[in-house]
This record gives C-alpha cells, structure tokens and sequence, in this order.
C-alpha cells in the first residue's frame, strides 16, 4: 500500500475533518487554500468547516481518482 504525502494528507484532514497526519500540516493547507490566517480555535466552528469542505472539494476528488 503507498502511503499518503503530506499533503495528501492534509486535503484529506481539511475536507474530512478526520486527521490523516499532523495538525500542522492541515493548518498550513487551510490557510494557503482559504488565503488567509487562521486561528487554532476557529478548526472547532461549523462555519469554518464547511468552507474549508467548499474550498477543498476539487483536490480531495483528484486524490480518490488517482488510483482509478
């Protein structure tokens, strides 16, 4: 089984709310797809989920039709 890169591994905890790796790295990620800085506390708001949903819908697809 080939293991997720790091960033592949953020877009997954982005979209999915689920962390597949380091909270870094999803933190890093949200903030260059939302552009903007983003406070730790704010990952616990509903608001803020759904657009990170939003925001990274396309590059979660392209990871789960990368093996198809």
């Amino acid at each position: 089984m080939k293991r997720l890169t790091k960033e592949q591994a953020a877009i997954i905890g982005a979209y999915t709310g689920v962390t597949a790796g380091s909270f870094g790295d999803i933190h890093e990620y949200a903030e260059r797809i939302l552009g903007r800085r983003i406070f730790t506390h704010e990952f616990a708001s509903e608001a803020l989920a759904q657009k990170l949903k939003e925001a990274t819908k396309d590059d979660f697809l392209a990871i789960c039709n990368e093996g198809a």
